[in-house]
């Protein structure tokens, strides 16, 4: 019983660990040409968002730029986060929370 409560605290630790360093990893996705600019965390947050002058007179295209700015930035989001995954030893982290639950 103390083995799992181990094993469990030290999974939990890694996985806060992982979740801080990917709050570091930062994505910009980008659309109509440049005019909107949306920046991301590895944790799929929107940090920022940048709004050339020219676009914030046509609401239609401003809110189609901004939608399709936010999927530029999700598309090159998961690209990178199967990378830092495997780098930060992301499915090992799955692994073990599926042996923990009997699961394997």
């Amino acid at each position: 019983m103390f083995n799992k409560l181990k094993q469990f605290q030290d999974v939990r630790s890694r996985a806060k660990q992982m979740q801080k360093d990917l709050d570091e990893v930062q994505i910009e996705g980008e659309a109509g040409w440049g005019k909107v600019k949306v920046t991301m965390n590895g944790n799929q947050r929107v940090v920022k968002f940048e709004f050339a002058d020219e676009v914030m007179n046509d609401k239609a295209k401003l809110e189609g730029y901004a939608k399709e700015a936010v999927n530029n930035a999700m598309e090159k989001l998961q690209k990178e986060m199967v990378t830092k995954m495997k780098e930060m030893g992301g499915l090992d982290l799955a692994q073990d929370i599926q042996g923990m639950m009997g699961q394997k």
